[in-house]
């Protein structure tokens, strides 16, 4: 009996190989032999072999060309004070954000350094995210939990990332504060952890909505629920950030110089202002002013459309804001408005592909900074739109523009400020060329009244929907 089903066994074996041999497409023996018998590893493969598993590919493929043709200067930089750090968190696009205001508030007040406190928004983007979910999960609580809709909800629920739409709702609806009145704390600079458990206290609420809402409870109902689990949900964030403030004492030290009167100011204490009460959004109001909703959101996707108006569904984090939306332009206008922006001293808040061809070491982007079409004799061919495409060619990193090198009116390279810490780049700053600026800047957001009529009036037009899966939609959380 024992070798019966031994045999049976082996032949029920013997069958699935040759039937999954004979599909069309698959790998044959004779196709695997023949891979085999056409590849003898020759003195170039071998040194390379040698080479690659002993030590780190990007070692070997970084150009040395590119990296000792850069001379660090720029024919034009905006005036900037020091680098922020995100540390290991997902918020560059609420850094950048920022770090375009810090320095009107540096140079007008004449400061050696300010930030704003990114704990303080954090908090209040935690909370309308959860908020934002729980609705979510009143909406959709009839649909097939293998929606494609549903899915993405749920995987998204919390996390760090954002577009520059979160932002502006965000300071629209909660102001800002100095990072003195509200630090940084472990939580809110490590956030793996307290978003783990986050979705974890969210997605066991959303199962009570579900449950009620099988029971026969209506859309009332399960909002005053919501309402409840929210009391938590601002309990857990005030354990892992603090409470943000309604209101604070804030001083600085005054510019000893009157610089429109030239008169010398004298201030006791060392040019140090009295305390002054403020709330976060006349705080705001003061010393930054600025209408964020001035400044609109340009894109270049050759995938799509040029000159059109599209917005990405569900990309957003407040209940009732506008979705994240944006005119496709052609890459060289974007880099004309660009060009503009920076002249004028207003740095700019963009958005990349920072995954392909950056390096953390010496602060360069560029193409084919890393040489791996030689190092590996192969062909690596592939168009913006084709990245776009196959999901390889999207935003993930929010940085602020803050310089650009022009040659007869051309940009050759840009400035940029990352908010990596000081460590990394050229002391926080990283070389942008303007090649990489073509192949993986897909975001630029500036004021208005550097773009043209033209392109402004495309806003004017409806939307075209692009779903919550295309690439870059669920917005930016590089770490």
């Amino acid at each position: 009996m024992k070798r019966n089903l031994i045999a049976l066994a082996t032949a029920s074996l013997v069958t699935s190989m040759n039937t999954r041999a004979e599909s069309p497409g698959a790998l044959t023996p004779e196709l695997l032999e023949d891979l085999r018998d056409g590849y003898e590893m020759d003195a170039g493969d071998r040194a390379r072999h040698n080479a690659v598993t002993s030590t780190e590919i990007n070692k070997l493929a970084l150009n040395r060309e590119i990296v000792a043709g850069e001379d660090g200067h720029f024919s034009h930089k905006i005036k900037t004070k020091g680098i922020t750090n995100q540390k290991s968190s997902g918020r560059c696009w609420m850094f950048a954000g920022f770090n375009v205001m810090r320095p009107k508030v540096i140079n007008e007040l004449g400061l050696d350094g300010f930030e704003f406190s990114n704990a303080y928004l954090q908090f209040w983007d935690k909370m309308e995210k959860s908020n934002l979910y729980l609705e979510d999960i009143i909406e959709l609580r009839d649909v097939d939990r293998l929606d494609r809709e549903w899915l993405l909800v749920n995987e998204w629920l919390v996390g760090d990332g954002g577009w520059w739409n979160y932002v502006t709702g965000l300071i629209g609806k909660y102001g800002a504060v100095p990072s003195s009145v509200m630090p940084e704390t472990h939580s809110s600079e490590n956030t793996s952890t307290m978003n783990k458990v986050l979705a974890r206290l969210l997605h066991s609420q959303a199962a009570a909505l579900i449950k009620a809402g099988e029971a026969g409870s209506g859309e009332e109902a399960l909002r005053t629920m919501k309402e409840k689990s929210l009391k938590e949900i601002y309990r857990f964030l005030a354990i892992n950030l603090g409470e943000p403030p309604t209101e604070f004492e804030w001083r600085y030290k005054a510019k000893s110089k009157d610089e429109k009167e030239g008169v010398t100011v004298e201030v006791a204490d060392k040019n140090l202002t009295l305390a002054k009460k403020y709330t976060p959004q006349s705080f705001y109001k003061e010393f930054v002013g600025v209408d964020l909703n001035e400044f609109v959101c340009l894109y270049n996707d050759p995938s799509q459309k040029m000159n059109a108006h599209y917005r990405f569904h569900r990309a957003r984090n407040i209940v009732g804001e506008d979705d994240m939306n944006f005119v496709n332009i052609e890459i060289s206008q974007m880099k004309e408005i660009a060009v503009k922006s920076v002249l004028a001293n207003q740095a700019m808040w963009f958005a990349v592909n920072m995954s392909e061809d950056q390096s953390r070491e010496h602060g360069m982007m560029e193409v084919d900074l890393y040489d791996y079409e030689t190092l590996f004799d192969v062909k690596l061919d592939l168009s913006k739109a084709e990245r776009s495409r196959f999901g390889a060619g999207a935003s993930n990193h929010a940085m602020v523009l803050t310089g650009v090198d022009l040659k007869e009116g051309k940009p050759t390279k840009w400035l940029v400020e990352n908010s990596w810490g000081n460590e990394k780049g050229n002391e926080g700053r990283w070389t942008l060329y303007d090649d990489w600026f073509s192949e993986h800047v897909y975001t630029i957001i500036v004021h208005r009244k550097h773009v043209p009529k033209e392109a402004l009036a495309i806003f004017d037009q409806s939307a075209k929907v692009l779903p919550a899966w295309y690439p870059g939609a669920k917005g930016i959380d590089s770490k």
